[in-house]
């Protein structure tokens, strides 16, 4: 029997698969992909983010593979928020593609003496662990939905998914260009909608935004290369030479997150949690910090060093972090889709401020980066030159703030 069973080799249960494993708990992964997808969703790592790889010793291929960016943007607005302020080693994101982070992730959580297992679909919850399609029974004390959106696992321990419905929808295409804009990148706005042009590995550009025309709850159909060719032309007033997809796909702004974290021994991490709109590029990391904060309390407790009641400050701690983000992503996506002379008022006005208000700048940053996350008694506690080293051990680390939690928090005070 294993101690922990995770359903889902994204890069949230990867993460948390190593973690587990640091604290001393037999794991295994489970995925029903036989392959990992070749298609990256995410592309951005934030500053919080690069500090958790680095508070386990695996910043590096990061930072040497990715693309730093000393900015990010709010709700694609054209004044951008300014990382270099921030207190943290790593002011910048890095743009990184999906499918390499869940290499190095991979690689990490084998190094540590996880199982991963691929092609081995979860259709239930059973006493003993979890069912497999073909019948098979995985034993574990508990079991760790990091399994998307469409979440087996939280169906299966019958905990509701609250939120609404899509009332608009985003595209994407990785794709070639002929004529790419000047330095690779591009951030296009107006009435007819918004995009951004990102370069990725291989000669390929992502091209990403929404339109009027799809500002609407019904579904728009499959995204289409001439339909995407006409829009980014009616938007940008060019299609940079776009041909060759690897990669064409709609998404929408449905919003919804998991009314627990926790239903006695299951738990929910990453996007099987929350669910919203991809503004920011924030996703995938909360996931990645999702799993950290779970990591070490479960691996504590298998381990008999803490009691089963830390269990219940997951759910305490990060559910208001999952609504937080649920909160922006809404906020950024009413400023995506103001299409109207309204709208684009709005959008200006607030772009103007972000480039003439420094503090408000600072903590819209602070709010993206992960870094102003706050559990009360547990709040982040900056690197000062030598923390994040000393938390590689994945125990707890005395230090003049205080005692700090294997996650980098401060530890309540009793």
């Amino acid at each position: 029997m294993h101690d922990v069973v995770v359903v889902g080799a994204g890069p949230t249960g990867l993460w948390l698969a190593g973690e587990l494993r640091l604290g001393g708990a037999s794991v295994a992964v489970l995925e029903t992909r036989r392959e990992r997808d070749p298609n990256s969703k995410a592309l951005t790592i934030h500053p919080r983010t690069i500090e958790v790889l680095d508070c386990r010793g695996v910043a590096e291929p990061f930072l040497a593979e990715g693309l730093r960016i000393p900015n990010g943007h709010f709700g694609g607005l054209s004044d951008r928020l300014d990382f270099s302020v921030l207190d943290t080693p790593y002011p910048f994101t890095l743009a990184l593609p999906q499918a390499r982070t869940e290499e190095l992730l991979q690689e990490r959580a084998l190094e540590m003496g996880a199982t991963v297992r691929r092609g081995c679909r979860v259709t239930a919850l059973v006493p003993e662990g979890v069912s497999l399609a073909d019948g098979e029974v995985v034993a574990a004390r508990y079991v760790v939905g990091c399994d998307g959106v469409r979440s087996t696992v939280r169906e299966a321990a019958g905990i509701d998914f609250a939120g609404t419905d899509a009332t608009t929808w985003g595209w994407l295409g990785d794709v070639v260009l002929d004529e790419p804009p000047a330095r690779g990148f591009a951030s296009v706005t107006g009435p007819s909608g918004g995009l951004m042009v990102v370069p990725l590995p291989g000669g390929v550009h992502r091209i990403v935004g929404g339109d009027s025309a799809t500002n609407r709850a019904e579904w728009p159909g499959e995204l289409t290369l001439d339909e995407l060719r006409a829009t980014v032309r009616a938007i940008a007033g060019t299609d940079f030479g776009l041909r060759d997809p690897k990669w064409l796909s709609r998404f929408g702004n449905a919003t919804r997150q998991a009314v627990s974290y926790r239903s006695g021994r299951v738990f929910l991490a990453g996007d099987a949690a929350h669910m919203h709109f991809p503004a920011g590029g924030v996703g995938m990391n909360v996931g990645i910090q999702d799993a950290h904060n779970l990591g070490w309390k479960l691996a504590a407790v298998v381990a008999g060093r803490a009691d089963a009641a830390l269990l219940d400050t997951y759910h305490s701690e990060r559910h208001p972090v999952g609504a937080e983000l649920l909160r922006h992503t809404r906020a950024q996506t009413a400023l995506m889709t103001g299409y109207s002379p309204e709208g684009q008022a709005l959008r200006a006005v607030l772009s103007g401020l972000i480039a003439s208000a420094p503090d408000m700048s600072k903590e819209l940053a602070e709010r993206l980066s992960g870094l102003d996350v706050d559990y009360g008694t547990g709040r982040r506690v900056p690197d000062g030159g030598a923390l994040f080293a000393r938390l590689r051990s994945g125990r707890h680390v005395e230090t003049p703030a205080g005692l700090v939690r294997p996650d980098g928090h401060l530890a309540a005070v009793s």
